[in-house]
């Protein structure tokens, strides 16, 4: 049975806004919740320089997957470390302590979906610098989200 509900058009999926900076990254949405349904979204993050770490946390509602375009990507999940390259998919699932670096000296350019969509483009947009607030755990929780610790680095 098939509870997803239907597109009843074609939805253009275009990047929003052009890029921003969330966590000194530049990220750009390139599907929000609108354009799919809230089935997925997708987020791309040109050039993830090294010496960059996410916070360790997790998700309570969204899967997140990455997939690596270029560069290598070190990726903690459940307390593991474990290094991906270019065409390299890694599945995150919600409820799962994770977060990411590159590894070496070129950035890394990737692109990260969520499913179900809704709750990260919302935290994106709401915590980039300048327009928003730090992130806290209290800004975490807000998103339905648990911030377990500072960014780990490899």
């Amino acid at each position: 049975m098939n509870t997803q509900p239907s597109i009843s058009a074609p939805s253009p999926v275009v990047p929003e806004n052009g890029a921003f900076r969330f966590l000194g990254l530049s990220t750009l949405i390139h599907a929000a919740a609108q354009a799919t349904n809230g089935a997925y979204g997708l987020v791309e993050h040109p050039s993830v320089p090294p010496g960059f770490a996410s916070p360790y946390h997790v998700h309570h509602r969204e899967d997140e997957a990455f997939y690596v375009i270029e560069g290598e990507l070190a990726v903690i999940l459940n307390g593991q470390w474990k290094h991906f390259g270019p065409g390299a998919y890694v599945f995150g699932p919600r409820g799962i302590p994770h977060g990411f670096c590159p590894v070496g000296e070129k950035p890394v350019r990737m692109l990260i979906a969520f499913t179900p969509a809704g709750k990260m483009e919302g935290f994106f947009r709401e915590t980039a610098v300048p327009n928003g607030p730090k992130m806290t755990p209290e800004m975490f929780a807000k998103y339905e989200m648990k911030y377990v610790g500072p960014p780990l680095v490899v």
